[in-house]
């Protein structure tokens, strides 16, 4: 019904640049995405929050990269982008496109996955 292809990750020196990319298709008519996001899960880690952004534009990013990420969306090509600068080697780990969307109800949705590795 939904599927998240994903797209940007590889390895980059601190202090370089990364763009993500994930575009949703939907298989599913009348179905309609509230929010769009990336999650990411470092290693030994549990997978946080790093940025997500609704149909209506506002966005919610960690404070750990708020001034070095920016998220963008466009509604009309179900497509969702991480611009990440200023990157840290903190910032390595499997970055996870997330959809939450539905016909009646909400349900969640996530990508496959892409590394980011930031190396010092």
């Amino acid at each position: 019904q939904v599927q998240l292809v994903e797209s940007g990750g590889g390895l980059v020196q601190a202090g370089g640049s990364l763009r993500l990319s994930c575009a949703a298709s939907i298989s599913v008519s009348s179905f309609s995405i509230n929010v769009m996001g990336w999650y990411r899960q470092a290693p030994g880690k549990q997978r946080e929050l790093v940025a997500t952004i609704t149909s209506r534009g506002s966005t919610n990013i960690v404070d750990s990269v708020k001034g070095r990420f920016t998220i963008s969306r466009d509604n009309a090509k179900n497509t969702v982008d991480l611009q990440m600068n200023s990157l840290k080697p903190e910032d390595t780990g499997v970055y996870y496109c997330y959809v939450r969307g539905g016909r009646i109800s909400y349900n969640d949705y996530w990508g496959q996955g892409t590394q980011v590795t930031v190396s010092s």
